[in-house]
């Protein structure tokens, strides 16, 4: 459920009518609905109530942005990130340092350091050559990192291959055969305080079945750890669980999910750790934009240009992704039309032969679920400013990111003297 309904033909966001968003902050924007965020928080947490104190955090790659964030934190989530700029934000927006845990496999040396003096609670390590240089680091400080090892199960997550990390030609995390070998010897590193296994197959998962594959693998190192005489009190379980792009589509609720985790991990005796990223924030967003005008090539169907690209929304360009597509204010017609944007690559293409409601040049219409990977992965690709990002609260509104405008971009450059 999500809080973007249609009241007397227009299109609102809570109790604010997108209409007036568009027309006072223009577009394209993104448009987040801070009810639609707090009840995913709250339904994930439910899901998972049969737990012993989980902790969950945030994948803060899904959406960055500091109001979101600083929501997030309000309903006790702490975060996962993955780079030192994420560590940064997560921290701005009030999360304790504590409840941060630190992933990804390109961590730098100044990333390690920053993550130690922060004091966060868990570092994932991606790689045995990772874990002894974190070591080193601790040791020159004179800390202790608090460290999970993150293990690739080798589990086909069935969702597209650019988000799928849990296969054993994919980068993340070290070899399932290896992992009882790389972990006991870190763990007699001074320097690290080794205390649990990590795992995550992907991102957009259509079924269980996947997750539960590598859980039951996970639960397996751990009890072979713990014979080696190994201590394991935490268990990261990652993310993945996905959302319905298309209405009326049906994936696994998060209460089936936590079902799942309960049956599986009884007896684990650890501390279940959870990523959630997508499942809370993509139904919690739109992309608003508007049409600049229909055209038509040959005798397909016409050529809907609207002012939001591939640099705002790049899903679609990257993955093929489906996002419903619907008019602001329908009129109760419908039509065929390919989605397109307004830069210069075929690859700028939301949709091809879509039903969608009628369109004319000027009118308002939203792309679904883009609260997750959305303005987070936008550039100024053809010159194109960094679109604007937006927060309704009942019957108001906040501007939580700027429009930065392609000028501003340019203001960051400089041409060297000896150019002439």
């Amino acid at each position: 459920m999500d809080h973007f309904q249609h009241r007397d033909g227009v299109l609102y966001a809570e109790d604010v009518p997108l209409p007036r968003i568009a027309e006072e902050v223009g577009t394209p924007v993104y448009v987040y609905s801070r009810a639609t965020l707090e009840r995913h928080a709250r339904v994930f947490r439910e899901a998972l109530s049969g737990l012993d104190d989980p902790h969950i955090a945030f994948a803060v790659k899904a959406n960055p942005n500091l109001a979101v964030l600083k929501i997030l934190a309000n309903e006790g989530y702490g975060a996962d990130v993955v780079s030192g700029g994420e560590l940064t934000r997560a921290l701005a927006a009030g999360m304790k340092p504590e409840d941060i845990v630190f992933s990804g496999v390109g961590k730098t040396h100044a990333e390690l350091l920053q993550g130690l003096d922060e004091g966060i609670g868990q570092f994932n390590i991606e790689s045995e050559e990772e874990g002894y240089e974190l070591a080193a680091i601790a040791r020159r400080h004179g800390k202790r990192a608090a460290c999970a090892l993150r293990v690739n199960p080798d589990v086909d997550a069935r969702t597209h291959e650019k988000i799928s990390t849990g296969k054993r030609e994919n980068k993340f995390g070290v070899p399932l055969d290896r992992a009882a070998e790389i972990y006991a010897g870190l763990a007699r590193e001074d320097g690290l305080d080794m205390r649990g296994i990590a795992v995550h197959i992907g991102s957009q998962l259509s079924s269980l079945e996947p997750l539960e594959t590598a859980f039951v693998k996970v639960g397996t190192l751990i009890a072979e750890l713990r014979d080696k005489g190994c201590a394991v009190t935490h268990a990261d379980l990652g993310g993945g669980l996905g959302v319905p792009y298309k209405a009326g589509e049906q994936l696994p609720a998060p209460a089936d999910y936590g079902a799942m985790v309960a049956r599986v991990t009884k007896g684990w005796n650890v501390r279940l750790m959870f990523e959630p990223g997508r499942v809370i924030a993509g139904n919690a967003g739109v992309l608003l934009t508007r049409v600049i005008r229909s055209k038509r090539s040959g005798n397909g169907p016409p050529f809907v240009v609207v002012d939001a690209a591939m640099n705002d929304l790049a899903r679609p360009a990257m993955y093929g992704a489906w996002h419903d597509f619907e008019a602001v204010e329908p009129t109760g017609e419908k039509m065929t039309a390919h989605i397109v944007g307004p830069i210069c690559e075929t690859g700028d293409t939301f949709a091809m032969d879509r039903e969608c409601d009628a369109l004319v040049a000027g009118d308002l219409a939203v792309f679904r679920t883009a609260g997750a990977y959305g303005a987070t992965m936008a550039s100024s690709y053809n010159s194109r400013g960094f679109v604007a990002e937006t927060l309704v609260d009942g019957d108001r509104y906040a501007v939580v990111a700027d429009r930065i405008a392609a000028s501003a971009i340019m203001d960051a450059e400089r041409v060297p003297e000896w150019l002439g």
